[in-house]
């Protein structure tokens, strides 16, 4: 029988107990996967997550686990998969979580780009444009609109636990995977599927 394909949250005690026998997603964007991510974790966007739903569904259930920043995106991940009928568990407070725990994250080697959080980038963005829409309303007092728009924006954001504003982010060229990388994180999930179980 296959796992429950509600999201399971996994606690971070838990997770550092079980890591040597989980495949390990990080749905972030590769710039936040450089600045540092879990030992063995690979890096699938959650917006290409699709290109990984066939080696994912092969996996053996119960051994999937979906980690972002906080949890959020990996929530959403784990229900697009259960969509696809594969059962994921997402990890409690993400990597924030379990850094704050004392566990440590891995950073690729100096060749790899590193990056600002997806939460840093978001709160960098909207500040900017609020701040612009301050000054520029000295020109004019329409321009208020702008900043008024990004805080009604935020709101939305809180309430719904989604963020347009991450979304567009995320499709920035250095929010981006190459293809290379991408290609290589996919073989090694064909891999792993493929690989005897024990």
């Amino acid at each position: 029988m296959n796992a429950p394909l509600t999201p399971t949250a996994l606690a971070v005690g838990e997770a550092r107990s079980r890591l040597s026998g989980l495949t390990v997603v990080d749905v972030r964007t590769p710039g936040e996967y450089a600045a540092g991510h879990l030992p063995g974790a690979l890096n699938v966007p959650l917006d290409r997550l699709a290109s990984a739903v066939p080696a994912l569904r092969r996996l053996p259930a119960g051994r999937l686990l979906v980690v972002c920043a906080s949890g959020a995106r990996s929530e959403n991940a784990c229900r697009l998969l259960a969509e696809h009928g594969i059962g994921a568990m997402t990890l409690t407070g993400g990597t924030q979580g379990w850094a704050a725990d004392g566990h440590d994250l891995r950073r690729p080697g100096s060749g790899a780009r590193a990056g600002w959080s997806m939460e840093r980038q978001v709160r960098f963005t909207a500040g900017t444009v609020v701040l612009a829409g301050v000054a520029l309303s000295l020109l004019h007092p329409a321009w208020l609109l702008l900043s008024a728009g990004i805080a009604g924006g935020l709101v939305f954001s809180a309430l719904t636990d989604t963020c347009g504003m991450a979304a567009v982010l995320a499709r920035l060229p250095h929010n981006r995977p190459r293809a290379a990388d991408l290609d290589a994180t996919l073989a090694e999930l064909e891999a792993r599927a493929a690989a005897p179980q024990d």
